[in-house]
């Protein structure tokens, strides 16, 4: 999912609908359903251009959308398995994990691919940090987590994680210099040292973690999975504290915490006799 702040709208690939759902949380209204995507997986709004960008899991495609009138504007092709998408919004680059072992880099305003980071395997979750100008990226397939420096778009170094397995989200802590590793195989969420990759703490996280984010400011760290539970930690480097669980509903994965809007939204898939909804929490300050 990703968010127009502006005009509270929010953008979600709904991988199992094969659409883009576009959604007016301050009004509680769906206003759009684009249909006749391929296993959407990553999306982001580009407030410059006015523009979604969608990635394609099944056929590999990248679409551009015009946010007001919902045409699509350009296809970029990738080789499979277009996933994880993140924005610089300084940079105008968008970084989109794909394929058996890359990142594409793309131009926002030209709408070209203009470098590739070449991985070990198929990338999941990742996340920038500006100040040491480098990219950290799960690699769950060789049991990494690989760090890329965004000047050269070449691999610096590669941590093992063998103790852990399915590391697939990660947030980071960009003033402290620590990322947020969440795992499947067991269920845990590690922070480790960006400089080094040395873990300074670990906890028990919510089973099947989907998404792991940190809003720097409150110093808190929220993850929603599979489980049915969104799990919340006190970040005091280098302490993790769980300080919440909320049970939500099981399968709802994909979540979005949006610290301009203090909110935290949840899609909760359809099941039983329940529909697929969004859920919008309300995040509290520190007292």
């Amino acid at each position: 999912m990703d968010i127009n702040l502006k005009e509270r709208t929010v953008y979600i690939a709904a991988l199992g609908n094969n659409s883009l759902e576009v959604i007016d949380i301050g009004n509680e209204k769906k206003l759009r359903s684009i249909a006749g995507l391929d296993e959407p997986q990553g999306v982001t709004y580009i407030p410059q251009q006015q523009e979604i960008f969608v990635a394609n899991g099944g056929n590999g495609d990248c679409y551009f959308y015009d946010a007001h009138s919902f045409e699509k504007k350009v296809t970029i092709h990738l080789s499979s398995d277009a996933d994880d998408v993140r924005y610089d919004s300084a940079q105008n680059r968008i970084y989109v994990g794909y394929g058996e072992g890359g990142i594409a880099v793309i131009d926002a305003i030209s709408h070209n691919q203009i470098a590739n980071i070449k991985l070990s395997a198929h990338p999941e979750g990742f996340q920038l940090d500006k100040k040491p100008n480098k990219i950290f990226i799960n690699v769950p397939g060789t049991h990494q987590v690989a760090v890329a420096d965004l000047n050269s778009y070449q691999l610096i170094t590669a941590w093992n994680t063998d103790s852990f397995g399915a590391n697939f989200p990660l947030a980071i802590d960009t003033i402290g210099h620590v990322i947020f590793v969440g795992y499947r195989h067991p269920s845990k969420i590690v922070a480790m040292d960006e400089n080094s990759g040395s873990v300074l703490s670990e906890a028990n996280l919510v089973s099947d973690v989907d998404d792991v984010y940190f809003d720097e400011k409150e110093r808190k760290i929220y993850a929603s999975g599979g489980g049915g539970f969104i799990f919340i930690y006190q970040w005091q480097k280098p302490v993790l504290k769980q300080i919440a669980k909320i049970y939500t509903r099981d399968g709802a994965r994909t979540s979005l915490l949006v610290p301009a809007l203090k909110s935290f939204i949840l899609a909760a898939r359809a099941n039983n006799n329940n529909n697929a909804e969004l859920q919008v929490y309300t995040t509290r300050s520190m007292d």
